[in-house]
């Protein structure tokens, strides 16, 4: 642990409790735009992946463990 974060773990624990609402409001948001960033560059690896003729598409269970196998 960086001495820094200590230094604000520190910090947080002296705030109000309004403050410390405030704080997980907004970690919890950051944390959801984060998520939402790496969904849209999935997202996005995937259609291209489709464009190049490289990503399949099955309704076989059978050929799902296969692919899956084939990683």
């Amino acid at each position: 642990m960086s001495a820094t974060f200590e230094t604000l773990v520190e910090q947080v624990r002296t705030c109000s409790p309004q403050e410390k609402e405030e704080l997980k409001f907004l970690l919890e948001r950051a944390l959801i735009e984060e998520r939402r960033g790496e969904i849209r560059a999935n997202h996005r690896r995937s259609q291209d992946e489709l464009k190049r003729g490289k990503l399949k598409f099955s309704s076989s269970v059978s050929e799902l463990k296969k692919s899956l196998a084939a990683e």
